[in-house]
């Protein structure tokens, strides 16, 4: 069997401030310091074999504090950087709204963005089910955790489970530190254990 812990980062101030962070470089806050440290042992509670994380430091720092538990190295991956928002990033939601009405609202309905500078659902679910695949293989019988994105694990764990995009508004967001445990298996393929689990 393989197992993938999809871990989101710990918060930010922009988090905790509604700020669209994308792929802008914002490290956690001094209360998501604390929270990676406090949920970091029931993640390593999983036994993980592996773990790879984004790049960006708000999810680097989360994954050393389990690197910290578990003595394992941290691999990182860009591709599992968030969404890039392009002209949305640092601004705050209520800002977006005002400056942009109509794409902010076809986003809030998951309609698909016209905005050019804004990448599109379609490539960030192929590049993050194309890394949480590789991810998978590497760790082959064992488990990895995957430390990432708000937007990037729910569409990667979508692509893994094989579910269309039209399916994608059934899933919600992860929570700052929430998981989901996904599970592949010769006989059974894909599987969603528990999602937004802390």
């Amino acid at each position: 069997m393989t197992r993938l812990i999809i871990w989101r980062h710990a918060r930010t101030e922009w988090n905790a401030t509604d700020r669209v962070q994308g792929q802008t470089d914002v490290d956690l806050d001094e209360a998501g310091v604390a929270q990676a440290a406090g949920s970091a042992p029931r993640v390593a509670a999983f036994s993980p074999d592996l773990i790879v994380s984004s790049d960006l430091r708000r999810a680097a720092r989360t994954a050393e504090a389990l690197s910290a538990i578990t003595g394992l190295e941290v691999d990182h991956d860009a591709r599992l950087r968030e969404r890039n928002y392009g002209p949305w990033q640092g601004l705050r939601l209520v800002e977006i709204e005002q400056r942009y009405p109509d794409e902010y609202g076809r986003w809030r309905a998951g309609v698909p963005l016209r905005d050019p500078g804004i990448e599109t659902v379609d490539d960030l679910a192929k590049r993050a089910t194309a890394v949480m695949r590789d991810v998978a293989e590497r760790v082959g019988d064992g488990t990895a955790v995957v430390v990432t994105h708000g937007g990037t694990a729910r569409v990667g764990c979508a692509g893994l489970l094989g579910w269309p995009p039209s399916a994608l508004h059934t899933l919600g967001g992860l929570g700052n530190c929430h998981h989901a445990d996904i599970r592949y298996t010769s006989t059974r393929g894909w599987q969603l254990r528990s999602y937004n689990a802390f």
